[in-house]
């Protein structure tokens, strides 16, 4: 039963992410590593008339989300123009993902999941180490994803290992701030411990915004990190519920403009944006709840 649940809300999440309509031109491809044999793209967005040789501004890279086996750049195109457009330089980044056959040839106690994060780190560094030509400050760059995506981004930069032994050692993947949209944390990670986000939970969490829908089954997951956070001091999660909205709630509007206005408020209160949220929230939007600590 527990591996029906599992598979079913792998196929619901890449299902989700599949019906993400792109809203947003492709950004500048850049190629920041080969894995497999195969490039691996990420798409840059800059701000207006911005000079890399006299700006030096924060930068944010998300994740796709897919169930770690689909998904594409297409889901987080809307939000890196929208950022950029308030001053970021922003990336989206796609990373390897095992096929069944692939899958199947893992030792015991090894899951997927473990390819899409040692390709996230790769992006980070690629990121940061391209700091001076992208105009950007490496000491300052937030990342985060959806569903999958949001899994991906806190195992990159909270776990110290998985690491490609091909990037570059003295560049880390720390970051700044967390953007998360109803990460993937599952239940039954504990089989492999080294995708199990349960064992990198520690009190001085950079701070973070998480989304969910109240109706979303993956939040049970989230539900138990969130809970063991909090156990652990960490003050630094912004929750925000969307009452009745189920998985992938964000990616569409009226949703996809509250959450990137919360995101907006939330990075401007940490001082990494200035200035109020450009992008309009629709009429018929609903309102995101914080739910009492």
């Amino acid at each position: 039963m527990r591996l029906f649940l599992s598979l079913t809300l792998l196929f619901f999440a890449a299902r989700v992410s599949a019906q993400v309509a792109s809203d947003a031109p492709a950004g500048e491809r850049r190629v920041y590593k080969h894995s497999a044999g195969e490039p691996r793209v990420l798409e840059l967005y800059f701000p207006p008339n911005h000079d890399p040789a006299k700006a030096k501004v924060p930068g944010l890279i998300l994740f796709h989300g897919g169930g770690w086996s689909g998904g594409d750049l297409k889901q987080f195109r809307a939000a890196c123009a929208y950022f950029a457009s308030r001053g970021l330089v922003c990336a989206t980044a796609e990373y390897r993902m095992l096929n069944k056959e692939e899958t199947k040839t893992l030792p015991a106690g090894e899951t997927k999941k473990r390819a899409c994060i040692t390709d996230a780190k790769s992006a980070i560094r690629w990121f940061k180490s391209n700091a001076g030509e992208l105009g950007i400050d490496p000491a300052r760059v937030i990342t985060g994803g959806g569903s999958a995506g949001g899994h991906i981004s806190a195992l990159a930069t909270l776990n110290p290992g998985l690491n490609d032994p091909d990037d570059p050692s003295a560049i880390d993947t720390s970051v700044v701030a967390y953007l998360w949209f109803n990460p993937a944390f599952a239940t039954d990670d504990t089989q492999d411990p080294e995708i199990d986000i349960l064992r990198f939970v520690k009190k001085d969490l950079p701070p973070a915004i998480a989304f969910f829908g109240s109706e979303d089954p993956w939040k049970k997951g989230w539900d138990t990190a969130y809970t063991k956070w909090r156990e652990a001091g960490c003050t630094t999660i912004d929750l925000r519920l969307a009452e009745g909205e189920k998985h992938g709630f964000f990616n569409r509007d009226p949703w996809q403009s509250v959450t990137l206005v919360a995101a907006d408020r939330f990075l401007t209160g940490l001082g990494l944006l200035s200035g109020d949220p450009t992008r309009q929230v629709p009429a018929n939007a609903g309102k995101l709840v914080q739910p009492e600590p």
